[in-house]
Formats: C-alpha cells, structure tokens, sequence
C-alpha cells in the first residue's frame, strides 16, 4: 500500500497516461488503496489541471483525456509541438535511437494534447519531408501509437495485413512488444487466429483498431521480444548470417549494437566475435558496423567482406592522402 499521498498521485497518473480506460477497482489493487481513496485522489489531480474523465456504470473507470488546455508537464506549447513532430517523424521511419520508449512517450503526448496544438503538429509535419536513409518504408505515426497504447494497456489489437508475397488478410492479435532493428518496426503478438506467436512488420499493417477487449499475457517462448524477432528473421528466406570480430570487449561493444542482433561472445578481455542474422541489405550492415566506432573484421559473408573492403577503400580515397 503507498501511503505517501504525492508518491501515489504520480503513479495514478503514470497509470492513466496509458491510453485506455482504468476501472476504479483495478486502479485500487494497482495502488493497494481503497475506491474511494482512488476517488480522492482523481478530484485532486483535476485540482492539479490534468482532465480525467470518469465514465459511470459497472463498467465505469477513469481516463485521461484532452482538455482545454495542457496540464501541467512543465511544457509550453511550442516544446510540446517539437516534440511530438520529433518523435512523430523517428517514429514512423525507425531511425536509429528511436525506440519502443519514445512511441509510448508519443502516444501519451498526443493523448493529452489540445486539437488546436495536435492541429499544428499535423500541419507541420505534412509540410516536411524528411531524408531517411534504408527502403524507404514508412508509417503513419497514428499506426506505431495505437500499437504501442494496446501493448501498454494489454488491449487485444485488429489489424489489416499484406504479406511479402501480397496476399491480404485480417489478423487478431495480443500484442506483446514493439521492436525496432534501426530500419524497420515490427510487432511481437500472439495471433488468436492461427493460435501461435507471429512478428508482423509494421510498415505491411494497415487500419490498426484497438478492440477494447483486454487479455493476460501469455509467456513468450524466449526470453524476450528482441530475440524472439532475431529468431523469426533468422527463419526467412531472405535473411544470411554474419560473422564479426571486434577488436574490444564484449562490454563495450554489446550496449552499442541493436538488441535483436544478440550479445557478442567474449573472446579475451579485448576481443570479442558477434554471430548474427540478418535481413538487412549488406551495404547497411557495413555502414551500421562502420558507425559502431570500434575497430572490427567480417569473416563472412564474402559478400560483406568485399562490401566492407570497397566502403574502406571509397572512404579512404574521399579523405585523400
């Protein structure tokens, strides 16, 4: 039970920042507090400016909505508009360093945002274009946010899906994680309908519709999102292994690679080797590696040693002697 009154405020409101609708009861067992302390608590928060909404019934619960104007998040309107053109424009092209974090940090921005600022945020952003680097795969920043509010609220997810082959179909999901490998996002759910776990790429979902209906997550048969994705890549066809020796410790290069490709093997305390698969075209991988700043040799492919062996060259010839 949280006894500190401002402790438990900051943790009801992390809990109704999570787009969904909180039945009291459920917001009590989270908080150890009873119904009517939860009451309590939501009447201050109101005080405080954040617009919780209370929805009556058996049913009934609590929800953070839009209001009239910001609460208070020590945000002004032009810092909350540059952040969510900034989050909205990494997010929808899974740009390096932008993780599962900043979609959910997205999700509940764009919850609480006034229309006449999340007008502005619209506007500007189909003004911009930006210069991605990869395939070229976007999506629609209301797509990664609908995900990333059912994982959050473990909210059964429906979805429209075109396979690689382009072949249509309607998919029921438990959604489980959102992962990035740094081009792509994919979605690690369970699919009720084939009864089995499934990765989707997010760039192939379309009409995303957060069901309503709430589940208890299953166990993933490994130990996380990232290594479940890592496996399921390794299983298509269109993906190859690598082999890389870095000349640095596995300490120091294991918190710079993306955690879908796995932790390097130690090999002394200034060596250590990754063994990985992929589906990324090897000119990326070469530039991903290059970009590692650690010193590292491919023992294959061959195709990536002789792309790493020509980006060497190009660089060296465009520093000059």
């Amino acid at each position: 039970m949280t006894t500190d009154t401002p402790a438990r405020l900051l943790q009801l409101l992390s809990l109704l920042q999570t787009p969904r609708e909180w039945p009291g009861g459920e917001l009590a067992d989270r908080l150890g507090v009873s119904r009517r302390t939860v009451r309590r608590d939501v009447d201050r928060l109101r005080e405080l400016g954040y617009p919780v909404q209370a929805t009556m019934g058996a049913d009934g619960g609590y929800r953070l909505v839009a209001g009239k104007a910001m609460p208070p998040l020590v945000l002004d309107d032009e810092e909350a508009v540059a952040i969510a053109v900034g989050l909205r424009a990494g997010a929808g092209h899974a740009l390096e360093g932008v993780d599962e974090a900043s979609v959910r940090a997205l999700a509940k921005l764009e919850q609480v945002l006034p229309s006449r600022l999340r007008h502005r945020v619209s506007t500007l952003q189909a003004a911009t274009t930006p210069l991605t680097s990869g395939d070229g795969a976007s999506i629609a920043p209301e797509t990664l946010t609908v995900m990333a509010s059912t994982v959050a609220g473990r909210e059964r997810l429906r979805f429209a899906y075109r396979a690689k082959d382009g072949t249509e179909s309607r998919r029921l999901t438990e959604p489980y994680r959102l992962v990035s490998t740094g081009r792509r996002w994919y979605l690690v759910a369970y699919d009720l309908d084939r009864a089995d776990w499934r990765t989707f790429r997010v760039d192939r979902v379309s009409e995303p519709f957060a069901t309503g209906t709430r589940f208890a997550p299953r166990e993933l048969p490994t130990g996380s999102a990232a290594e479940y994705l890592r496996q399921s890549i390794r299983g298509q066809q269109d993906t190859y292994a690598f082999t890389v020796t870095f000349a640095s410790s596995a300490e120091a290069v294991g918190p710079r690679l993306p955690a879908w490709l796995g932790a390097p093997e130690p090999l002394s305390t200034d060596r250590c080797r990754l063994r990985a698969t992929t589906s990324d075209p090897v000119e990326w991988l070469a530039v991903r590696l290059a970009m590692l700043g650690v010193d590292f040799t491919v023992q294959a492919p061959t195709e990536l040693v002789e792309c790493v062996r020509e980006l060497g060259g190009r660089l060296s010839r465009a520093g000059g002697d």
